[in-house]
């Protein structure tokens, strides 16, 4: 079996993708990956995708002549036939005999939680693959690459991308106070690939770089619940105000009593905040239903 854990960014968004240091954690759930070999000259996949134990995608694709047998899912069996043709190109072994794979993926999180899907599955068909993992990533769907750096590592990290090459470094990030702080999800999932597009409309600096950057080493720092709120307090406006678009604690939480903090694109998936007297009732009541110990939840 190979597993790969999921991910959750907490500083700089976006401007990752133009150098700005950038602050991961993974995850306890990810997605496992599972093959069997048949050398039996067919030139087959079986590809079963499963979500939380149950079958989502059951697809046949032929590699001889890279066609879709048979599927339940068209559009995302076109997908993995998209990522197994790029696994072709750049493993010296996967694709270039005749034999028959069937292989089982299992996601842990729900796929509407925006912890890293696809992220996954490219670090697990690469490790499977003997392939460069970030290459396959940037083939496949692109992006800035923090995700695959933190399915690779399993850990928490620091990731920037330089001029000639990306920086990972892996960082022990356990504050004192994670059992202070909470994740709460949106009710929808956001589409980072069209919040980068939006992003890229914006004429970035190299200050707006390094404003986010200095953030990131100050949030791995602070041992302070208090500085740590208000670190990223300071990142939400920043990011707000580059954007043109109100934080989210404007648009979603007015009368919430603490801090909130969007992670990955903005408008959808999950935000950070800490506990505070009736969090639980509060959150409820504002029809967010779905509210995490970050300690439950981050590796």
């Amino acid at each position: 079996m190979i597993f790969s854990p999921g991910k959750l960014l907490l500083t700089s968004e976006y401007v990752v993708l133009d150098g700005a240091l950038a602050l991961a954690v993974p995850t306890r759930q990810g997605q496992a990956f599972f093959c069997e070999e048949k050398h039996d000259g067919e030139s087959v996949v079986h590809w079963q995708a499963f979500h939380q134990g149950r079958l989502w995608l059951d697809a046949v694709i032929g590699y001889r002549s890279w066609a879709v047998i048979k599927t339940n899912l068209p559009e995302a069996a076109t997908f993995i036939l998209k990522v197994l043709q790029n696994v072709q190109k750049i493993s010296d072994f996967r694709f270039h005999s005749d034999d028959t794979y069937y292989i089982r993926t299992n996601l842990e999180f729900p796929a509407d939680y925006g912890w890293g899907s696809s992220s996954t599955l490219m670090n697990d068909v690469a490790v499977w693959a003997g392939c460069d993992p970030f290459l396959l990533n940037e083939m496949s769907l692109g992006g800035s690459g923090y995700d695959i750096a933190v399915a690779k590592e399993k850990s928490s990290i620091l990731y920037q991308l330089r001029p000639d090459r990306r920086m990972v470094q892996k960082v022990k990030f356990c504050p004192v106070f994670s059992d202070e702080l909470l994740l709460v999800h949106l009710n929808h999932k956001q589409d980072s690939r069209e919040g980068i597009r939006q992003y890229r409309r914006h004429t970035k600096s190299e200050l707006l770089v390094q404003e986010f950057s200095e953030l990131t080493r100050k949030v791995l720092e602070t041992d302070d619940i208090y500085d740590f709120c208000h670190l990223l307090e300071i990142h939400e406006e920043k990011m707000a105000e580059f954007l043109g678009i109100p934080p989210i604690k404007q648009k979603m939480f007015k009368d919430l009593p603490v801090f909130v903090k969007s992670l990955g694109a903005w408008g959808g998936d999950f935000v950070l905040s800490r506990k505070f007297s009736g969090y639980k009732e509060w959150f409820w009541e504002h029809g967010f239903q779905t509210v995490l110990d970050y300690r439950d939840v981050i590796n």
